[in-house]
């Protein structure tokens, strides 16, 4: 953990080099990757809603593509959710910054939401019935990218601060691409391996059919106590 972190101050340290020494588009590329590699190593850091993913991903049936899906929407709504707040100029923004770039009221409205699809999730499989598509793993992804991304906020900031907006959300591009392959990777990972454990018991349908059951329950189950942990951990904090 320790070289992620070390990995991270680096390449945060070249942004704002970057950023600040920018006075037209020519300096855009290298700021971009510069961004695209630290939001990737950004991501692997604690939270930011790898083990909701995973643990959803798990527990239900689904192709690569919707771990795709869901990988990016989580993405697009943590930093989208922060770009537009800071944008808007809401009082929630100095809020933010004097929390460390939290969003207290963002977190808990995440929370909330997570918990109440984990319950859901789990009520589902209680009571199963015949259903069409349901859209619950974007719903997941988009509660759980709720809270708005505290570097995000930082990144505009600086940038408005010294009247480089384009620069600004340039850099914002970058790290949200990087952000998407590494949420994308860890979905489409918990997918495949689901896949690969389903063809490893496909001899026997019904050890099969209660596998992907049990693998169900404890997926939602693990959403549902995730949603409980963030909402009491965040309860504790009012």
């Amino acid at each position: 953990m320790d070289w992620l972190i070390a990995i991270q101050r680096w390449l945060y340290a070249g942004m704002a080099e970057s950023m600040r020494s920018a006075t037209d588009m020519t300096g855009l590329p290298a700021l971009m990757s510069l961004a695209f590699l630290f939001g990737i190593v950004h991501a692997l850091m604690p939270g930011h809603g790898k083990t909701v993913l995973v643990s959803y991903h798990l527990g239900r049936e689904a192709r690569w593509h919707q771990g795709l899906t869901t990988g990016t929407l989580l993405a697009l709504t943590h930093i989208g959710t922060a770009v537009v707040l800071v944008l808007a100029g809401v009082a929630v923004i100095s809020r933010s910054l004097a929390a460390g770039g939290r969003a207290p009221a963002f977190e808990l409205a995440s929370a909330m939401l997570i918990t109440a699809i984990g319950i859901f999730l789990v009520a589902r499989l209680l009571r199963p019935r015949p259903h069409g598509e349901i859209r619950d793993g974007w719903a997941l992804a988009v509660a759980t990218g709720l809270v708005p991304c505290p570097l995000t906020t930082f990144i505009l900031t600086y940038a408005l601060a010294r009247g480089k907006l384009a620069i600004g959300l340039a850099a914002v591009l970058g790290m949200m691409l990087g952000v998407i392959v590494t949420l994308a990777s860890f979905a489409v990972s918990a997918v495949l391996a689901r896949e690969r454990l389903a063809s490893l018991l496909a001899r026997s349908n019904r050890i099969r059919s209660s596998a992907g059951w049990t693998l169900e329950m404890v997926g939602a189950l693990g959403v549902l106590g995730l949603g409980v942990a963030m909402l009491l951990g965040r309860m504790g904090k009012l």
